[in-house]
């Protein structure tokens, strides 16, 4: 990824291809051919016939050479590719067709979130933006991230911490799967907010500083995880299983509130420990 903002019309292409790609035409009923596929997934005149447009006209999107396409032909776009909902709202944001990129949160919501945050101790929590950007904090989750407090204000990001944090690198179980789930949030996020420099700026640090980012970014999968489970290493309190929630607020939904809590309940007096210390 060499430029510093997104070229829409070249990932929806790259996006319409991979998924094309990534479908089974036997497990979507289609006859069967007798020329063999030269290619993985399905034909683009398939998956024309499939969207009810023509074949030329998959081609050019495929090419980055077509128009805008309309709402209605993109939900059938979604509808033929079998697009999840994150997925299908990457590809309307991609096109334009769903909202523009909101604004950044204004100070004064950013600053009451924050204190919203502080109140959620005992819990660790923490405020974040589309970006992984961390605003705000509370004690536990400071002391929950290893070596949180000496990371520089400008490194304060999620992200940035799971990739390029010494202390942070063995932190995650599976590592593989955190940074699957949050390179699908980031390229939903990508998508949202095509001009923001400082979002394609770090992708584009990541991508270039960190091999297991550039494979993932390059499979493009696109999502939201609101909830999960997580197993920490914590270096002093051992190993933590932790159910996770994501917040989003009403007025500002591009804002997050993440709030870590114990799963079990030798992971509660563990976190109880290093909590107290």
């Amino acid at each position: 990824m060499t430029t510093r903002t997104m070229d829409t019309a070249q990932e929806l292409a790259a996006f319409l291809r991979s998924r094309r790609e990534g479908l089974d035409p036997d497990r979507l009923g289609l006859p069967s051919h007798r020329r063999p596929r030269r290619t993985p997934g399905l034909r683009r005149e398939e998956v024309a016939e499939l969207a009810g447009v023509s074949t030329d006209y998959v081609i050019r999107l495929e090419q980055a050479r077509g128009p805008r396409p309309s709402a209605e032909v993109l939900a059938a776009l979604a509808r033929a590719l079998r697009l999840n909902p994150s997925e299908r709202d990457y590809l309307f944001d991609l096109a334009g067709r769903r909202r523009p990129g909101a604004a950044e949160p204004d100070a004064g919501a950013a600053a009451s979130l924050a204190r919203l945050v502080g109140d959620f101790s005992p819990l660790a929590a923490m405020l974040l933006d589309h970006r992984y950007d961390i605003l705000a904090w509370n004690p536990e989750m400071a002391r929950l991230l290893p070596g949180f407090e000496t990371v520089p204000p400008s490194r304060r990001n999620a992200m940035w911490l799971c990739l390029m944090h010494p202390e942070m690198r063995g932190f995650c179980a599976d590592r593989e799967q955190v940074l699957r789930d949050g390179i699908a949030h980031l390229r939903a996020a990508w998508a949202a907010h095509p001009q923001d420099r400082a979002l394609s700026g770090l992708i584009a640090e990541f991508a270039a500083q960190d091999e297991d980012f550039a494979r993932l970014w390059s499979q493009r999968e696109v999502g939201v995880n609101g909830r999960g489970r997580k197993v920490l290493r914590h270096p002093a309190a051992g190993a933590i299983t932790v159910d996770f929630e994501v917040l989003l607020p009403l007025q500002d939904p591009e804002l997050r509130l993440l709030v870590y809590r114990a799963a079990d309940e030798k992971s509660r007096e563990s976190l109880d420990r290093l909590y107290a210390r």
